[in-house]
């Protein structure tokens, strides 16, 4: 295994053209440990941003294509790779399947073992497991028909309040819609920019009833208040979990944020994870209901886009997952005491343009 003195580490990190590809390079390359890494980039796209941050790069197949497995394999095996970092939800879900197979081959991956990682990756099956086991979830209902959607938002308040309806396996806000009458007014129309997803229900059906089969949709109670995501760490020592509040969010994505060191969020997240035996890096998003209490809204199994700035805080989330998959994570000491500095994130748009085969970045 490399990683020693002076020798760096090898590690594969997938899903290079994901938004947070650059702060997962920044949080593996600034280690506390300062442990020199080599890092070696894949992505289905050959000309995935990621490329030009890391040391390394190879195009692979899409994670559901049958010679996923063995191009990842003798991508380990011809770089010497030390381990495996799943970024995207699509890899996660399928490297979690993977993973015994490629522990028999000697290859590590960052990621918990499936049917876990299908579990958390399901928004319905998560809110089921709240449920069962006390931690605060919206209401919700699986709905498999137009007819059963319109029993479900009818039961849930509509049209007297929004609620939201959504695809139980997506990420990114796709799939998602508030459905909600009359919320727009001169003053919204003045004041803000259109996000894309607050409709009516006569649009919403309308446009589900235009090709294809109606989706499986995951009915749910709407959460006006703030949202929350909470980057969690878990390992065979315990858990530590830093809070941040979404201030801005475009897209899906924090465009600012500031971590909360102190939440009860924390605590929480970090015990729903070992409840559902979440290892590695992952996290979840909370938001608040109408009497300001916080209920969960979904879980990311792997390393979240801004994670980053849990590495910013002063809690390296990404690195003690990278410890824990190579054998060697942090004690029960080490967990108590990583406790976050209270920063504000924030995010910028970037850009870059491929010049003579060289990539210039503004």
């Amino acid at each position: 295994m490399s990683g020693g003195t002076g020798e760096p580490l090898r590690i594969v990190v997938t899903g290079a053209g994901a938004p947070g590809i650059r702060g997962t390079v920044f949080s593996l390359r600034q280690n506390p440990e300062r442990c020199p890494v080599h890092l070696i980039g894949v992505d289905m796209n050959a000309n995935s941003v990621g490329k030009h941050f890391v040391d390394e790069f190879s195009v692979v197949p899409a994670p559901e294509d049958p010679g996923y497995a063995d191009a990842l394999r003798n991508l380990v095996r011809r770089t010497g790779a030390d381990l495996v970092l799943p970024q995207t939800t699509r890899e996660v879900v399928a490297l979690s399947r993977l993973a015994d197979r490629l522990a028999a081959d000697g290859i590590r991956v960052a990621v918990t073992r499936a049917p876990k990682t299908e579990v958390a990756d399901s928004k319905w099956e998560l809110l089921q497991a709240c449920h069962s086991s006390g931690f605060p979830a919206p209401q919700a209902v699986l709905t498999t028909s137009e007819d059963t959607f319109l029993n479900a938002i009818r039961d849930l308040g509509h049209p007297a309040v929004p609620v939201v309806a959504k695809l139980p396996h997506s990420n990114g806000m796709r799939g998602l819609r508030v459905i909600a009458e009359d919320t727009w007014d001169v003053a919204r129309f003045i004041r803000e920019k259109p996000s894309g997803t607050e409709t009516g229900v006569a649009e919403f059906v309308a446009m589900l009833r235009r090709g294809g089969n109606w989706p499986e949709l995951l009915v749910s109670e709407y959460l006006p208040g703030p949202e929350y995501t909470v980057d969690v760490f878990g390992g065979e020592a315990g858990y530590t979990a830093v809070v941040r509040l979404r201030r801005v969010i475009r897209s899906g994505i924090t465009f600012e944020a500031v971590v909360i060191p102190d939440s009860e969020l924390g605590p929480l997240s970090c015990d729903l994870g070992e409840r559902m035996g979440l290892r590695y890096a992952f996290g979840f998003q909370w938001k608040e209901d109408v009497n300001g209490r916080p209920k969960i809204l979904e879980c990311n199994p792997r390393v979240q886009g801004t994670m980053v700035a849990s590495t910013l805080a002063g809690v390296n989330i990404i690195w003690l997952a990278v410890r824990e998959a190579l054998g060697r994570g942090p004690g029960r000491e080490e967990l108590t005491s990583a406790v976050p500095r209270p920063i504000t994130f924030s995010r910028f748009w970037g850009g870059g343009a491929w010049c003579d085969d060289r990539f210039v970045e503004i």
